[in-house]
């Protein structure tokens, strides 16, 4: 992670030196200044809430869409715990009259991932995400046969071959972590190879700021960044300038490099 962590605080300095934002360094066009963003909630599960009204409240706040986690339960039957899963997608996004992309939360085994596959109506989904602990081609094969959306690549990593990645799992999404898979430079050289297949991206929420400055690059295929709303906002009161969504929609830093400073090094009001 060190060396991925590295490559993003080259293109922070890099951007301070020439007195441009990451985001005018990664293109040859002018960045997009608003960049969309969809909501996540990973610790509200969709099979354990008893009503949509959570769900509505986020989802009023203009996000491109919003995601969920859904966890197995473990002492249940892989077709029961599956069944009960689906439901609860179909339920919720007939409520909200939108499909709705969940993450199985690293909780999933293959066999409760094909029982789901078989049991869901695909409409109510925008994506599956993870639903598989390993990119395993084998494991995902089954899986990528059915009508189930898939979203995969937060857990890609700088050695994994993301060409070999999207055509054995066909995902409907590439959820690229951009520090995990190898940091910004690796990331730029992702966007065409993703480009080419026609698949989009949506950098993830734990690498949220090189992972804005990457969609405001590429809008064309970087579609929206995740914002995590159990967490991110507490890690943003770490910043000196905090980032903050307005009506679904974050605004790329203006200042140079990535836009950030650590409240711990800020400069002091004297100085």
């Amino acid at each position: 992670m060190g060396g991925r962590t590295v490559d993003c605080a080259v293109w922070d300095l890099h951007g301070q030196l020439a007195e441009r934002t990451v985001a005018e360094l990664l293109t040859t066009v002018a960045p997009r200044k608003f960049v969309p963003a969809y909501a996540s909630w990973l610790t509200l599960d969709l099979s354990r809430i008893d009503s949509p009204d959570a769900l509505s409240r986020v989802a009023a706040d203009g996000w491109s869409f919003t995601k969920w986690g859904l966890r197995r339960d473990p002492a249940a039957p892989s077709e029961q715990a599956a069944l009960r899963m689906a439901q609860a997608v179909e339920r919720y996004s007939q409520a909200l009259g939108a499909p709705l992309a969940v993450d199985a939360v690293g909780t999933w085994t293959p066999s409760v991932a094909l029982a789901f596959a078989q049991a869901v109506d695909p409409s109510c989904l925008r994506w599956l995400e993870d639903p598989l602990p390993h990119h395993a081609a084998d494991a995902y094969e089954f899986l990528a046969a059915t009508s189930v959306p898939l979203a995969v690549g937060e857990r890609a990593h700088c050695d994994e071959d993301p060409t070999g990645l999207i055509q054995y799992i066909r995902p409907s999404a590439l959820t690229l972590d951009v520090v995990g898979c190898g940091g910004l430079t690796r990331a730029a050289q992702i966007i065409p190879i993703a480009q080419a297949q026609g698949i989009p991206v949506y950098p993830h929420g734990r690498s949220l700021l090189p992972g804005l400055h990457l969609a405001a690059a590429f809008p064309t295929v970087a579609r929206a960044v995740e914002y995590r709303l159990r967490w991110e906002p507490g890690r943003q009161r770490l910043y000196e300038m905090p980032i903050r969504p307005e009506n679904g929609h974050i605004r790329l830093p203006d200042t140079t490099g990535l836009g950030t400073t650590p409240r711990s090094t800020a400069c002091p009001t004297l100085c």
